[in-house]
């Protein structure tokens, strides 16, 4: 049973081959996938808007329906990890790296180099900033995370079907249609989406520690530096993912979510304490207010700002329906025993609240500096950009160090994350997938990575998640609907027997 189905190999060839094209004619890659990559952001921009508000607005519906009762599992399972271990090892696989990289780079970018809507340098754009930060890394996101784990969770504990993508549209489709090349398809496009984004985010992970050595130690930023790094993590994620879930993983992630708590309240302590706190609250209040407007915003007949919404909101979107697959699958399989209700409290609203945290303390310490002219944080390249904002605050040596040492277990964190799903997908949905399978993947993640950061690829293959994600929205849509066609007649039959 933990042997590698046909979905493995299928994915690993595709995979291979766009890892190839990247290799050989990087440049090619990137026009081709930038191109397409533009008319999807472009044409299908209203989807991407419509289908994220819609999915939030079903996430709502079922944490407060009847069906917020139902326990994902049955009627005596218990949930396997304590609530706080659970919602750390979901947040790390969720947000990870992203995270620390953006918290301070996405809040200058809005103020000082391209304003949402407002001239930058501005009071205006310097609020705009945060709340944008926030409404990018807020319940959006996580609602895309939260109905694909959802569903998941429901048909693997609740209906003993495989941890698939492809088995949760059996209501719909039937039984041998997704035994057979349709669900194969579905299956193979979820790993796809897992390798290649896991793969760009090794690269870009690598890079940013690597970078942040050489800001810090004067250590060379070159690419032998960058493989050696990669090659250190990729021994501790496998590790961590040859140990199973409820070790290497569970520990690693709440060893994690300490040292990232602790940094921030460093942060918060040796920054500007009140600014933040008033920026956090008014942003928060600029986020609930404007919460609608900034879901449908499109800007359809202003040219520029139509451009921004492209370059950041749809291209989030996007990139969190690609992630879906890895992220859903990792969550559903940790969420045994819990209620719809407490699962999507735990996945929607405290994820969302702890990133709002994140870019105050981290955004607002960053905007501070670049506000008084201290430093021209806007001015770093993104690797560097954090540590660019630690080293103007007291404690600033050691809070890089600890800011080195998040990234790098996020890093792993995500990846075993990622490897552990995988080894699932590849062995027709295993809760426990085999060691060799896991090993396996781990080695090729970091293949394709290393191969990316020495061709300088990374960008063609995250254009190629964003061209995967439109597909895999669509597969969205229908397991919303064969989800809720069970539930239903779940609560019919129980209305039965009563």
């Amino acid at each position: 049973m933990n042997k590698a189905t046909q979905v493995f190999w299928y994915a690993l060839a595709i995979s291979l081959a766009v890892v190839i094209w990247g290799a050989v004619a990087p440049e090619n890659l990137n026009n081709f996938s930038s191109e397409l990559t533009g008319r999807i952001l472009s044409d299908f921009g209203w989807f991407y808007l419509l289908i994220v508000i819609a999915i939030l607005l079903f996430c709502v519906f079922l944490m407060f329906s009847k069906f917020g009762k139902l326990k994902l599992g049955k009627k005596d399972d218990e949930p396997e990890f304590s609530r706080s271990s659970w919602f750390a090892m979901l947040f790390s696989a969720g947000m990870g790296i992203g995270l620390v990289f953006w918290t301070t780079a996405e809040p200058i970018s809005h103020a000082f180099i391209s304003s949402p809507m407002s001239e930058e340098g501005t009071n205006a754009a310097i609020k705009e900033a945060l709340k944008y930060s926030f409404f990018h890394w807020g319940i959006h996101a996580w609602a895309v995370y939260a109905i694909v784990g959802l569903i998941l969770a429901y048909f693997k504990f609740n209906k003993g079907a495989p941890g698939l993508i492809s088995a949760t549209l059996t209501p719909l489709f039937g039984e041998k249609m997704m035994r057979g090349p349709l669900g194969k398809i579905v299956d193979v496009l979820a790993v796809f989406a897992t390798v290649i984004g896991v793969a760009a985010t090794l690269g870009f992970g690598s890079a940013q520690i690597t970078g942040g050595l050489a800001y810090l130690f004067g250590t060379p930023n070159s690419f032998t530096v960058q493989i050696l790094v990669l090659a250190i993590a990729t021994v501790l994620f496998i590790w961590s993912a040859w140990s199973g879930i409820g070790k290497g993983i569970k520990y690693l992630s709440n060893i994690n979510m300490g040292l990232a708590i602790l940094l921030l309240l460093l942060l918060f302590v040796v920054g500007p304490t009140m600014y933040i706190l008033n920026m956090f609250t008014d942003t928060l209040g600029r986020y609930i207010s404007d919460f609608f407007d900034m879901s449908f915003r499109l800007a359809p007949l202003d040219e520029e700002n139509r451009g921004w919404i492209n370059g950041w909101t749809i291209f989030y979107w996007a990139w969190w329906i690609s992630w879906a697959p890895f992220v859903g699958i990792f969550i559903a399989r940790i969420s045994k025993g819990r209620t719809v209700r407490e699962f999507l409290f735990g996945v929607l609203l405290l994820p969302s609240l702890v990133c709002f945290i994140f870019f105050a303390v981290f955004g607002v310490s960053a905007l501070n500096l670049e506000q008084l002219g201290t430093a021209a944080i806007s001015e770093l390249s993104l690797e560097t950009s954090t540590f660019g904002v630690l080293a103007e605050y007291p404690l600033g040596f050691f809070m890089s160090v600890l800011t080195i040492l998040v990234i790098a277990i996020f890093f792993i964190t995500s990846a075993d994350s990622a490897t552990f799903v995988l080894g699932m997908l590849s062995t027709n949905g295993q809760l426990n997938p085999g060691n060799s399978v896991k090993i396996g993947w781990g080695l090729i993640q970091s293949a394709i990575a290393a191969v990316v950061v020495y061709f300088g690829g990374t960008q063609g293959l995250q254009n190629m998640l964003i061209i995967a994600a439109l597909p895999f929205a669509i597969v969205m849509i229908l397991m919303g609907v064969s989800f809720f066609k069970e539930i239903q007649q779940e609560a019919r039959s129980q209305r039965k027997i009563k």
